[in-house]
């Protein structure tokens, strides 16, 4: 806070004064006054360090190079601050009140020098402030260098993306989003083809590709490591066969050859072994080709929301989605190995019979339900759509991918991606708000997912022929609007998800990576003109006759 005191005419005392807040927790918790944290403060010429609790990072204030810390002055006057409200905490039915721990105060005089204060952990104030270097000076430097590095992206999604690629060890890995999610094998891959493979960062691409190559385990890659150390959670049907995407488009667009190839292809090879064999949670494949999987009480596919034992969206059996990156992965597998040829075309004849709702026009979300034959669920949600577009090979023929991507359009699109359950379904959900048990009740309810964009657009797009013509008028009537959005919420990105009816207001995490990604691929891969051949007339004829007014 500033304090002005008039000393005489022409002369103020202009006062400038900061108190720091301090506690030590990690994301999901909240920090509390108890007589474990240590207030003492570490004084040398150029800074103020603390150590509240053994174990974590320390906290240094300063610059170096001058003979007040700061250029300024502290004063050690420690304090607890209790009961700091956070309202959307509280709306969020979780615990809302935090204690921070103010070790002291440090204080400006402005009307002799400008402040400069430097935040930042112990370890990393050792190894880059080094002694001699002025305050504003040095503020100035990393301002500057800031600069430079933002102006070396092409857009701001660029910029957005670059935020998302952090280290792991020695290696890289893709943080799922910001502030409370760490990296899940799902989010890396699908962020991925937007992050890396979009933005031309192969060498990053190539690094996490072939670091998670090494966890291949019964056919599954971990959908999770823990942040405390315990064992990965391999508790996802669909992260392998994200990975076996991830790795052909990286082949795709990156020819390399060798050692590195044959490790990326060793790991596909493991995991379709390990899903056609048989793995955990009963994940296999059927007579018919198709896979199944899923066991009672466990939430096994994106749609994975659960409340103590309330699994809210249980789809267990055969789920669309699964079918259409299992088909993907086999048509992949086969390019390299053509035992899967025929696994591959067996299941797609099953698929395209199997999955067609003649009464509705458009595919079953389950077919097999609880693994029993025959039973199907007809509750209409996006995840038809990667049939159409999102992977590399569509498994429809044109009038059955039209109907859906009409039917997705008229029933599920809206200016920030698709609703996750069409409106007047039982359980439809407008709006993202309330408690734990309310919100994870209406996270795969009807809450939107921008990631959902990518495959939607590059469905609508691939109906239409692919054209340069249909391209354009895709960037204008969905990409535009949506972009709209990197004005709201995480300023300069893309929120994990939003509500089903208008205003479409973005919550949930408001940095997430697979958003930005999908939105870069559609940007950069997906909706980039090329020399195109002869338009398919017929098929764009009978796609305006089918779009809703």
């Amino acid at each position: 806070m500033p304090l002005v005191r008039v000393l005489g005419p022409g002369k103020r005392d202009v006062r400038l004064f900061v108190r720091p807040f301090l506690s030590g927790r990690d994301y999901h918790s909240l920090h509390k006054g108890n007589p474990a944290f240590r207030f003492d403060a570490e004084l040398k010429p150029d800074r103020v360090s603390w150590q509240p609790y053994p174990g974590l990072p320390g906290v240094t204030a300063g610059v170096p190079g001058v003979s007040v810390i700061t250029n300024g002055s502290y004063s050690h006057e420690p304090h607890w601050y209790y009961n700091f409200l956070y309202e959307e905490e509280r709306n969020r039915g979780l615990d809302c009140e935090e204690d921070l721990a103010a070790p002291g105060v440090f204080e400006w005089n402005l009307a002799e020098r400008k402040a400069a204060l430097v935040l930042t952990t112990k370890e990393y104030a050792a190894a880059n402030l080094s002694v001699g270097v002025k305050p504003l000076e040095l503020l100035n430097e990393r301002r500057d260098r800031e600069q430079k590095r933002r102006e070396k992206f092409p857009s701001r999604l660029h910029a957005a993306a670059d935020a998302y690629i952090v280290r792991r060890g020695e290696g890289k890995t893709i943080i799922a989003g910001y502030p409370w999610f760490t990296d899940w094998g799902r989010d890396t891959f699908i962020a991925l083809r937007g992050l890396c493979l979009a933005t031309g960062r192969f060498d990053v691409a190539r690094d996490i590709l072939l670091a998670w190559a090494s966890v291949v385990s019964e056919g599954m890659l971990p959908n999770r490591f823990s942040d405390h150390g315990e064992q990965p959670e391999f508790n996802a049907v669909d992260a392998s066969l994200w990975y076996v995407i991830a790795v052909h488009e990286y082949l795709q667009a990156n020819k390399i050859d060798g050692g590195e190839k044959k490790a990326l292809l060793g790991a596909v090879e493991a995991i379709l072994d390990g899903y056609s064999k048989g793995t955990r949670y009963g994940i296999r494949a059927t007579s018919d080709g198709l896979l199944a999987g899923g066991v009672a009480g466990v939430q096994l596919t994106w749609m994975d929301a659960k409340v103590g034992d309330w699994v809210v969206t249980p789809r267990t059996g055969k789920p669309v989605e699964v079918q259409a990156l299992w088909l993907n992965a086999l048509k992949i597998g086969s390019q390299f190995n053509a035992k899967w040829t025929s696994v591959f075309e067996h299941g797609l004849a099953s698929f395209r019979e199997r999955f067609w709702n003649e009464a509705g026009g458009y595919l079953y979300d389950v077919v097999d339900c609880n693994h029993l034959p025959g039973v199907v669920d007809a509750t209409f949600r996006p995840n038809q759509i990667l049939a159409v577009g999102g992977l590399p090979f569509s498994l429809l023929q044109d009038e059955q991918a039209l109907c859906v991507v009409v039917a997705v359009e008229a029933r599920l699109w809206v200016p920030m991606g698709l609703r996750s359950l069409a409106p007047g379904e039982p359980g439809y959900a407008p709006h993202y708000i309330g408690g734990v048990r309310e919100r994870d009740g209406a996270y795969h309810q009807g809450t939107v997912w921008p990631w959902l964009i990518g495959p939607f657009v590059e469905a609508w797009v691939r109906v239409r022929g692919n054209t340069n013509e249909a391209k354009r008028e895709a960037r204008g009537k969905f990409l535009a609007p949506f972009l709209a959005h990197l004005e709201e919420g995480g300023l300069g990105h893309i929120s994990e998800i939003a509500d089903a009816e208008p205003p479409h207001a973005p919550r949930g995490c408001p940095f997430q990576a697979w958003s930005v990604g999908e939105a870069l691929r559609l940007d950069r891969v997906v909706l980039a003109e090329t020399t195109e051949p002869r338009a398919r007339q017929s098929l764009r004829k009978r796609s305006r006759e089918l779009v809703p007014a």
